[in-house]
């Protein structure tokens, strides 16, 4: 038996193959490297370039693999593209995501792990956020993913869809190998750390004025390596015959952007210019998890929880790497 993993070049995805692999398990990725990096999966892994809503070619990999799961991470996830172009983020990860439930189900695969997100809350009436805090997003994003999590409760009443949707924030970090490598880059992390290494002059911050310590966004900041292994434990549970459910996962402890910053400062040791901008379209203030139902339903403990070390870990990636998957060194990685 084999897991399908789509968007598996991605950044979690490909830390997640490698995860799964590391454990024994058969994985195919499919992915039509549209933000992935074909260099991000091991050579050896079968890879299949396409889309996911392409039903025929599901169904030839089903038949090819003996495919029992899927862990589903192919998606458009910039908040603020989503606002400024949501027919991306609709057709993309709601029709393409429906055409692949379909294709899953007619091949007879009934288990799901789908990559969901902490947007799907929108702003918080509460902190921490648990899972059930009511879901109005205030961005597409986040209703593309919120519309695949309700349409998966409706296919387990009609069609016995078993799943996990994992609702995470902010996916940090990086392994040895493997790390967050986006064309454009809009995550806050990577780009204070391009702003370290001198590839680019200053990072921007997003608002100034939000009900914070500071007045920047608070963001709960998970190591991609924690996120990898819920994903496994969630596939696990479900093949235990275990009831569809929704499941968070964060570290609990928020840090504001200018704290990420200055903890950047602190581990390369160089300067980091901010340039302050106006509030972004869709960012909620505070987005902090509870996310103790994933200690006991699933056993997760985050093993790298403290923001030194996610920082870190991605410092050294992005050293080791300063062009990410374009390196020339990337053909080594393949191998990994």
């Amino acid at each position: 038996m084999a897991i399908l993993v789509t968007g598996g070049a991605g950044y979690i995805g490909s830390v997640t193959t490698e995860l799964l692999r590391a454990r024994g398990e058969q994985v195919v990725v499919l992915d039509n490297l549209f933000r992935g990096h074909r260099a991000a999966v091991a050579a050896e892994v079968p890879f299949y370039q396409g889309d996911i809503g392409n039903r025929e070619l599901v169904k030839r990999i089903a038949q090819e693999h003996d495919i029992d799961a899927c862990i589903h991470f192919a998606a458009l996830a910039y908040v603020g593209e989503s606002v400024s172009q949501p027919e991306l983020y609709y057709e993309n990860n709601l029709e393409q995501g429906i055409r692949l439930l379909g294709a899953l189900l007619a091949a007879g695969i009934q288990r799901v792990v789908f990559s969901s997100t902490c947007a799907t809350y929108g702003e918080p009436q509460r902190i921490p956020i648990d899972e059930g805090h009511p879901q109005l997003p205030t961005n597409p994003y986040g209703w593309s993913k919120l519309f695949v999590e309700r349409i998966m409760v409706d296919y387990d009443r009609a069609h016995n869809l078993k799943f996990v949707a994992l609702r995470y924030f902010n996916a940090s970090g990086a392994t040895p190998e493997r790390g967050e490598h986006h064309e454009p880059e809009t995550h806050l992390i990577p780009l204070v750390l391009k702003t370290a290494q001198g590839e680019i002059e200053q990072v921007t911050v997003f608002g100034s004025d939000y009900p914070t310590t500071d007045g920047t966004c608070v963001r709960d900041y998970i190591h991609v390596a924690d996120l990898a292994a819920a994903h496994a434990l969630s596939l696990e549970y479900l093949r235990s015959g275990n009831a569809s459910t929704a499941i968070n996962l964060g570290n609990g402890q928020g840090y504001s952007v200018l704290e990420v910053v200055e903890a950047a400062r602190q581990i390369t040791g160089r300067e980091i210019a901010v340039e302050m901008q106006g509030r972004r379209p869709g960012d909620p203030s505070h987005l902090v998890a509870d996310a103790s139902r994933a200690r006991s339903v699933l056993g997760w403990q985050p093993q790298q929880s403290d923001l030194a070390a996610i920082i870190g870990s991605a410092w050294e990636w992005h050293s080791k790497y300063p062009q990410g998957y374009a390196e020339g060194s990337k053909s080594d990685r393949r191998r990994a």
